[in-house]
């Protein structure tokens, strides 16, 4: 069951209001996928990015949070990432994987990465030597995750609207 969209506490310590909001903006992926048949999930809304789908978008944040927490933080294999071959956007390319399974993938994906915060300090930095990213603290990630994972939630927004009429705002 997804995270309650909910703030984290106006006084909480840094940790706690950080995996606050990235929970919170994760939760609103899921919400905007409420309801959704798999034909309107993956419904191409947007001519110039026909990519850009609710599927997509939900696969794409699995890789994205694979990316960031065990690629970049942990250095573990990137083999397994699509973003990470020849084929551009290859992590959004999901024509006929149902909605549920991409949901389930990504909530897998996100307690992953909860647990490899868990195990990190705010102030650690990544391992991995390939990429410049790589260097980034922890800090950094979760917040650049928080935006990530926003923006994402923003598309899938408009998505929402324009399949269907669906609005609202957490």
């Amino acid at each position: 069951m997804p995270t309650p969209r909910t703030r984290p506490d106006y006084t909480a310590d840094e940790r706690t209001q950080l995996l606050g909001w990235l929970d919170m903006h994760r939760s609103i992926i899921h919400w905007k996928c409420e309801g959704l048949s798999d034909e309107d999930a993956h419904r191409s809304v947007l001519p110039s990015s026909p990519l850009m789908t609710a599927a997509g978008l939900v696969a794409h944040m699995r890789w994205v949070e694979h990316c960031w927490f065990e690629v970049m933080l942990l250095d573990r294999p990137s083999d397994i990432n699509p973003q990470f071959g020849d084929v551009e956007d290859a992590d959004m390319q999901v024509e006929g994987i149902p909605l549920s399974r991409l949901l389930e993938e990504y909530d897998r994906q996100c307690a992953v990465s909860n647990e490899v915060l868990a195990s990190l300090s705010l102030d650690d930095t990544g391992r991995n030597t390939e990429f410049k990213a790589g260097a980034a603290s922890v800090r950094w990630v979760m917040l650049h995750m928080i935006e990530e994972t926003a923006r994402h939630a923003g598309h899938l927004d408009a998505i929402r609207e324009l399949l269907d009429g669906e609005k609202g705002y957490f």
